[in-house]
């Protein structure tokens, strides 16, 4: 069994939005936020949780109030702060990992060192106590495997401390580099550089809601000022925390597919290059009859293989063809459990293929190369070989 959490930014993602759904999921109460957060070396602030309704949906709305004026800080000082409190390793690891991102991100945008990268609203106090808070709460949960839908970012413009800045901000991109994302139906700022960090920090995997038993759901309400009329969904995060269980998993692999149409080749050359290709270490191959213009008959050639292999592959494919261009896409594929058996026959012996999911046996399949050799031994027709294969297996 494995603790999961699903964070459902369909109306985007910020750093308050993440401690309101975090507290109302109620791992964490908000005096026992309070007294974890007086761990950091801030003063001239206070927090408080109220209930409000967003649309239709009751949710948490974490706020931070600035008492008394605050230092500007870069991300040194920051660093210090947390890294000298008190607070639980794993919260320190996580607040430290997020504000990392932030930082490479600013100092990318503006060409300067991390350590002199300024801070203004993410580095202002409300923003660190949304970091360290979304740390001091996920440290509670014993989270193992986070996932999230694809991360709405919004579009149009926002005004901040730079100027005005198109959506999704600067620092926003460069933070969401290699994670899914889409506009949504928004004409604002949806997903903070904040909410983004959080986002890259901990989720490895994008999609719908995982396989899992679902415990419990925590809403957290977003800025009370961002009209979400327009889109008609309303200004919440959800997350969704939940477990896996062994019956519920299935084994999966993450590998590469290349395609390409090649429209001028004869069926000979095709053939050789599947020989070629599966003397590689490939997951599949296979080749498809498509039509392309002018109704033209050609081959789709499509290769399964992992990451490190990509590149031998397709400078195989361009080689042994005339196609001058090769589609890549990343792949996730489910396998059922395999074993190879041995079956003897009277006359021999045959290597028969099980699928094997939850335990049972979901499918039998004798072993071509097997049996046709087998069949070329004995004078045997290869279906009688799998006959007996699959009749001598089922007596076992």
């Amino acid at each position: 069994m494995e603790r999961v959490l699903y964070i459902d930014c369909f109306s985007g993602i910020s750093g308050d939005m993440m401690v309101g759904a975090l507290l109302d999921l109620g791992v964490v109460g908000i005096e026992d936020l309070r007294d974890e957060l007086r761990k950091l070396d801030i003063s001239g602030y206070h927090i408080a949780c109220r209930e409000v309704m967003a649309g239709s949906i009751k949710a948490k709305k974490f706020d931070v109030e600035i008492d008394l004026p605050q230092p500007e800080r870069d991300y040194r000082d920051i660093a210090e702060i947390i890294g000298g409190s008190k607070l639980n390793k794993a919260a320190r690891e996580t607040s430290l990992n997020i504000f990392r991102l932030i930082a490479e991100a600013e100092s990318i945008v503006h060409g300067c060192k991390i350590d002199d990268v300024k801070f203004h609203e993410v580095g202002a106090v409300d923003s660190i106590i949304d970091i360290v808070g979304t740390a001091i709460c996920l440290d509670r949960l014993k989270i193992k495997s986070f996932y999230s839908r694809v991360v709405p970012v919004g579009s149009g413009f926002v005004e901040c401390s730079h100027g005005r800045l198109p959506v999704p901000a600067p620092a926003t991109i460069e933070i969401l580099k290699n994670v899914p994302v889409c506009s949504g139906n928004f004409n604002f700022e949806v997903t903070t550089p904040t909410g983004a960090a959080i986002i890259k920090t901990l989720v490895k995997n994008f999609g719908g809601i995982p396989c899992m038993e679902i415990e419990e759901t925590g809403y957290g309400a977003g800025d009370s000022s961002s009209d979400n009329k327009s889109s008609g969904i309303p200004d919440v995060l959800r997350l969704v925390r939940g477990v896996t269980k062994d019956e519920y998993k299935f084994n999966e692999d993450r590998l590469i597919m290349l395609s390409a149409n090649v429209d001028d080749s004869t069926p000979e050359i095709i053939g050789n290059l599947m020989e070629e290709l599966f003397r590689q270490d490939i997951a599949d191959a296979w080749v498809e009859s498509i039509y392309m213009k002018k109704n033209r008959p050609a081959f789709k050639i499509c290769v399964l293989c992992r990451e490190e292999l990509e590149k031998k592959i397709a400078n195989m494919i361009m080689l042994e063809t005339t196609t001058l261009g090769i589609r890549r896409e990343k792949i996730k594929r489910y396998l059922a459990d395999r074993e190879l058996k041995i079956v003897k026959l009277p006359y021999g012996e045959v290597k028969v293929k099980t699928g094997i999911l939850e335990g049972k046996v979901i499918n039998i399949s004798p072993e071509f190369e097997s049996c046709k050799k087998l069949a070329e031994k004995t004078g045997k027709t290869l279906k009688e070989i799998y006959q007996d294969a699959l009749l001598f297996f089922s007596k076992k």
